[in-house]
């Protein structure tokens, strides 16, 4: 997934949720079509949202923006590990 695909996912979704608690709740409920990590995002927290993304069936994609990079693509005030929609 490259910028361009990641800003017009924002642009489309009605729903988006930031950060691995949010992230990590959802895919154990199955609810998501859509996670995407930060390059830099720690290496244990990134193995766990796989390993739930692959149970629920969920697509992954780490983008090669660090999480304050991410967090200005998002326009939002503080860095962003893990977005989920």
């Amino acid at each position: 997934m490259t910028i361009n695909d990641l800003k017009k996912a924002l642009k489309d979704q009605k729903k988006i949720y930031f950060g691995s608690k949010q992230t990590i709740k959802k895919l154990k409920t199955q609810k998501l079509d859509t996670v995407i990590i930060a390059s830099n995002c720690p290496q244990n927290l990134k193995e766990d949202v796989i390993y739930y993304a692959k149970l629920s069936g969920t697509r992954v994609f780490v983008v090669e923006e660090s999480n304050q990079g991410l967090g200005t693509i998002c326009k939002k005030p503080f860095s962003i590990n893990l977005l989920c929609f």
